[in-house]
């Protein structure tokens, strides 16, 4: 008896990420590249000139759009990201906030 495959890991990513991040377009390139991997989840500016988003999906995506947020579009100037891992909400579509 062959085993199971294992189920595929949902995770959820919680980003927030520092520098030249707003007024480059990066919450649209955000939405636009989380879109094309298939992630749930949205994206927002913050007051104190961060862009907050959350990223759900399949854990291997997620940790690619992580990687993608370390630079963001080509107008962006990234010199921090944090993540922190919690329970995925089951999150659908992907969108931005206000």
């Amino acid at each position: 008896m062959q085993n199971p495959r294992p189920m595929p890991k949902i995770i959820r990513a919680h980003v927030f990420i520092a520098g030249r991040v707003q007024g480059v377009g990066y919450r649209y390139a955000t939405v636009d590249t989380a879109s094309q991997l298939g992630l749930s989840g949205w994206v927002r500016n913050l007051p104190d000139n961060r862009v907050e988003a959350v990223f759900e999906g399949l854990q291997d995506i997620v940790e690619e759009m992580v990687r993608w947020c370390h630079s963001g579009p080509p107008a962006a100037v990234v010199q921090e990201v944090v993540v922190e891992y919690k329970n995925p909400e089951g999150l659908r579509g992907f969108e931005v906030r206000r």
